[in-house]
């Protein structure tokens, strides 16, 4: 149904919990929509596989979401949509979709030193897409970029706090702080969630670039443009996940989200995806 309301979900789906800080920021500015998110955790981490693997899962999961009839759909993981977001959108034209990318644009735009950094998966850097957003924003500023592999193995498995955690932290970003960056773009959704080990890194002479609230101010313009926004008093939100749903819990309930009922999603042999 399209017109002047239309009260049908908008999908949301990442490798695991971190497109969970890119939900948090959507339900705050659109309170009244209708949430549908999946987090591929019998997978995750997607940054150290190949983007042909990747594009793969990404098909099946935007095909499921379609089936479950969402609006729009945000594709809440940088490798997902540096791996797929110009390809679902081959392959489904007319369909809306909001893509992750590295915030690079605000961070050259902000800069006094002239040096910034960003914080990624191997994948995302790898990409076209990575590519072709510092060779249009870039400029005469020198972008840093940092691969963090294991990062987001720590964040799934809850060491947002650890000792380990911040050692590893610190062994990246101590080399950009070296060269004087002064803006730090978040090039991962699971990132925000050890942002307080980043802040007491990099000191308050470092601005940190998250962009979940840039990409649910976008949601909110398709929306409007498209005649898409829920009429409803009250949205809601529903969660599955391939991997373990009680861990899953955990991390809605430090995002401020508890409560949420969290399914179990079943991927088949043959590559499709299931949400009950």
């Amino acid at each position: 149904m399209t017109g002047a309301h239309d009260e049908r979900p908008i999908g949301i789906f990442d490798s695991g919990i971190g497109g969970l800080t890119v939900t948090a920021a959507i339900r705050q500015a659109l309170p009244t929509e209708r949430l549908l998110y999946f987090g591929d955790n019998a997978h995750v981490p997607y940054g150290q596989r190949s983007l042909d693997e990747v594009r793969g899962f990404s098909h099946a999961i935007v095909g499921s979401l379609i089936a479950a009839d969402c609006k729009l759909i945000v594709i809440a993981c940088n490798t997902a949509s540096a791996a797929a977001l110009a390809s679902v959108r081959a392959a489904h034209p007319g369909f809306l979709f909001v893509g992750m990318e590295p915030a690079v644009k605000p961070a050259v735009e902000h800069t006094s030193t002239g040096t910034v950094g960003v914080i990624a998966t191997t994948a995302t850097f790898q990409s076209e897409l990575y590519a072709s957003i510092v060779e249009r924003f870039a400029g005469g500023v020198q972008v840093l970029h940092q691969p963090c592999p294991g990062l987001v193995k720590q964040i799934e498995a809850g060491e947002t706090a650890s000792h380990t955690t911040e050692t590893m932290l610190r062994g990246w970003l101590q080399p950009m702080l070296d060269r004087h960056i002064d803006a730090l773009v978040l090039g991962c959704t699971h990132y925000p969630l050890v942002r307080p080990l980043i802040e007491r890194i990099v000191g308050p002479g470092v601005r940190i670039i998250d962009p979940a609230p840039a990409i649910a101010r976008r949601v909110d313009h398709l929306l409007g443009e498209h005649s898409l926004r829920s009429s409803a008093r009250h949205g809601g939100l529903r969660c599955w996940t391939s991997g373990d749903p009680a861990h899953f819990m955990h991390t809605l309930d430090e995002l401020g989200m508890g409560g949420t009922e969290v399914r179990q999603a079943v991927w088949s042999a043959a590559g499709t995806l299931t949400l009950p």
